[in-house]
């Protein structure tokens, strides 16, 4: 019998890129809506409690010169850059760049980490595109969904620090944390950006509230009201005019494009 192969995906990570990289298990950002996290625990990998006690892999980090592929090379996407990591972190890129790898660089940033990584890699800034997720510019929003990551200023002066030291700029606004004031964040943030903004809804909302608390299972099912069909037609009728916006698949399904 002739079987079909399963299609890719043309969303989530394989709209910015086709390769990932990672060389951490756990994430000290703890994000509650976070789908590595989620896999995790579903898989038995790691309890939750066990998830934000972030571990180096140095049989990644440290397994030599990596091969160059083509197209963008997406790192991290299951952990962050962290001030845990960042050793282990400096070096793996290092080991990307100079086999000529472009890399987009997704992080909630630390500003003393973006710090170091322009410091060292100063030289492969044309290989360099950062893309910082930025979900609301309302910190008790980002304190509730990502307890560990920096709040909103850090999170603006790193794309500002990364933005005037001369390097690719791009913010990812999924998922919106705060539809309300997605105008607000945008306004605000691109002056520095100088390559997209991309907005996404959360997705998997069903999904992950299978793994987490019942706080966090309420609201999910809140977030997902937020975003109903009419908001998004709302935000993107204000914004699709604006050739630096970027919508990600869950937008594009809803507004037919």
């Amino acid at each position: 019998m002739e079987t079909r192969k399963k299609r890719k995906s043309n969303g989530g990570t394989r709209e910015w890129s086709e390769k990932t990289v990672n060389c951490c298990t756990g994430c000290t950002h703890n994000c509650r809506y976070c789908y590595a996290r989620d896999n995790a625990i579903r898989y038995k990998q790691l309890t939750a409690d066990q998830w934000p006690n972030e571990r180096v892999r140095p049989h990644d980090v440290n397994r030599g010169r990596r091969k160059r592929f083509p197209g963008w090379v997406m790192f991290p996407s299951s952990h962050d850059i962290t001030p845990t990591n960042l050793a282990g972190c400096l070096v793996f890129l290092d080991e990307l760049l100079r086999v000529g790898n472009q890399v987009l660089v997704v992080s909630k940033p630390h500003l003393d980490c973006i710090e170091a990584v322009c410091e060292k890699f100063g030289d492969h800034q044309s290989q360099i595109l950062f893309r910082f997720t930025i979900g609301a510019c309302d910190d008790s929003v980002l304190s509730f969904w990502e307890p560990g990551a920096p709040r909103y200023a850090e999170r603006k002066a790193s794309l500002k620090y990364a933005f005037l030291k001369g390097f690719q700029t791009s913010v990812s606004v999924e998922p919106m944390l705060d539809t309300a004031n997605i105008d607000s964040l945008v306004a605000d943030l691109m002056p520095f950006v100088l390559e997209s903004i991309w907005i996404g809804k959360m997705n998997h909302i069903s999904s992950i509230s299978k793994y987490v608390d019942e706080p966090t299972r309420n609201a999910l099912a809140q977030l997902d009201a937020r975003q109903s069909d009419a908001i998004i037609k709302g935000i993107y009728a204000r914004h699709k005019d604006n050739p630096m916006i970027r919508w990600k698949e869950s937008i594009r399904a809803v507004v037919g494009i």
